[in-house]
């Protein structure tokens, strides 16, 4: 929503502005949509030229993080919080019983219980992973903690690449902008004879280029590289707070006291409450009895 509510401002403060001064329309209306097809041909060209298939196809679905923000909701931490409850009681419980879920969450009884997470695959097999080894006595905190953060490190320096990909576009428009005004400085040229009256439209409409190349780079392409790149940020949190509670569990601390860790080292923004999340656990108890 505030993403529309920015391009909303952006293009009613520039275009507002040019009116209450006065501005007229024609040039702008008449040169745009040949300066758009340079400028937005060409980054678009170029942007292919710098990356792969899947890199295009990553960008193209991540674009829509402008406007939905982050993937993980506060109700998902809950959710991930109220998973990781039943498996390490479960683990503590009754070890032989926790390998089915593990070795196939996909028909898991407890995962399919939160689909938003069984659907993440990096989550599940995060999960999977650390618990697996955990049963397999490759249970050093201290190794374990290490291996999943330069994991989750690598994770979101992948995710990142929509971003860096975005920044580079909105790097390259405003020379791009250049070009197209400098062909249109070269089609003017060659009406040098003509009227001022001619050469003036001619010379506005080359300056659209300019205009279009400045005005897309920062008011659009950058800020979306950036929202993108604080949503990845954001969704990190959920993969950390995956490697903080079952960190806690291999230090073995009471199951409740690994939830405790996880809860608290989630932002606040996002941080389930203490009776919210203690009423879905005793939720979550119930439905296992």
């Amino acid at each position: 929503m505030l993403g529309i509510v920015g391009i909303i401002v952006v293009f009613a403060m520039v275009f507002g502005g040019y009116m209450l001064a006065g501005g007229k329309f024609g040039i702008i209306i008449k040169a745009l949509p040949f300066e758009l097809m340079m400028i937005a041909g060409a980054a678009t060209g170029a942007f292919l030229i710098s990356n792969d298939g899947g890199a295009v196809k990553h960008t193209l679905k991540d674009v829509g993080k402008v406007f939905k923000g982050a993937k993980w909701k506060p109700e998902d931490y809950r959710d991930l919080l109220v998973l990781l409850f039943e498996l390490i009681r479960l683990a503590r419980q009754n070890p032989v019983g926790l390998e089915e879920h593990i070795e196939a969450p996909e028909s898991s009884s407890i995962f399919s219980r939160y689909p938003k997470i069984l659907g993440d695959g990096e989550a599940v097999s995060l999960i999977c992973d650390t618990l697996r080894s955990a049963s397999m006595n490759y249970n050093d905190p201290h190794q374990v903690e290490e291996v999943l953060e330069k994991r989750i490190e690598a994770h979101q320096h992948h995710s990142m690449h929509s971003s860096h990909a975005l920044q580079t576009v909105a790097d390259g428009l405003p020379a791009l902008g250049i070009v197209a005004a400098v062909l249109g400085v070269i089609k003017t040229m060659s009406s040098i004879d003509q009227p001022p009256e001619v050469l003036g439209k001619l010379i506005g409409g080359a300056l659209v280029g300019t205009f279009l190349g400045v005005f897309l780079a920062y008011g659009f392409v950058g800020p979306f590289a950036s929202k993108v790149a604080a949503a990845v940020e954001e969704d990190t949190h959920f993969y950390r707070l995956i490697r903080e509670v079952l960190v806690a569990n291999l230090h073995n601390h009471a199951t409740s006291i690994c939830i405790e860790v996880g809860r608290q080292n989630t932002p606040s923004h996002i941080r389930p409450s203490f009776a919210d999340l203690e009423e879905a656990m005793k939720n979550a108890k119930a439905d296992a009895a």
